[in-house]
């Protein structure tokens, strides 16, 4: 029995000592990167699947944060400068596109573009630190304005039907 556990396990069993079978080195090599491929499927998988407590937050914020008007709602350059500290502080975790990303949800979502600009302004300032998200109120006011600003101008994620019906083509409906 002690034979067929030692052969199972690589090992070829002599008298008082065990030595380990060679593997030719590209089947190493596959098997490590295979089972690192799987590796991060499964945590890609897992780790991002938006879901309804991604933005209960947005409902945490106080009414005097929701109802904060925007100074920089009407200014044409805070879009632009809202999309370089987007991409300099948020994308990483929010993805370049706002789309989601591995640690954060999609901000194109309809809970985050449905929101106030206040209740934006307010999260970005406070963070959601237990769920990953830093707080930000070391960032210059202006700038957080900006950010929100940047948030609000983008478009919800183009479903299949919106997409065609946007282009003018027929979308066939099942």
């Amino acid at each position: 029995m002690k034979a067929n556990i030692a052969t199972r396990l690589g090992f070829i069993l002599k008298p008082a000592t065990f030595r380990r079978r060679e593997l030719p080195p590209t089947l190493c090599l596959a098997v490590v990167l295979a089972l690192s491929f799987q590796a991060k499927a499964q945590n890609e998988s897992v780790s991002r699947k938006n879901d309804g407590a991604d933005y209960a937050e947005l409902a945490h914020a106080p009414q005097k944060a929701r109802d904060r008007v925007n100074p920089l709602e009407r200014d044409p350059d805070a879009v632009a400068a809202g999309a370089k500290l987007f991409e300099q502080h948020c994308a990483e975790c929010h993805g370049s596109t706002a789309d989601g990303g591995r640690k954060g949800p999609s901000l194109r979502a309809p809970e985050v573009q449905q929101a106030s600009p206040g209740t934006l302004f307010w999260l970005i300032t406070n963070g959601v630190v237990r769920r990953g998200m830093p707080v930000w109120s070391k960032l210059p006011e202006p700038q957080r304005w900006q950010i929100a600003t940047y948030l609000k101008s983008l478009s919800p994620p183009a479903s299949p039907q919106n997409a065609g019906a946007s282009s003018g083509k027929a979308v066939p409906i099942r």
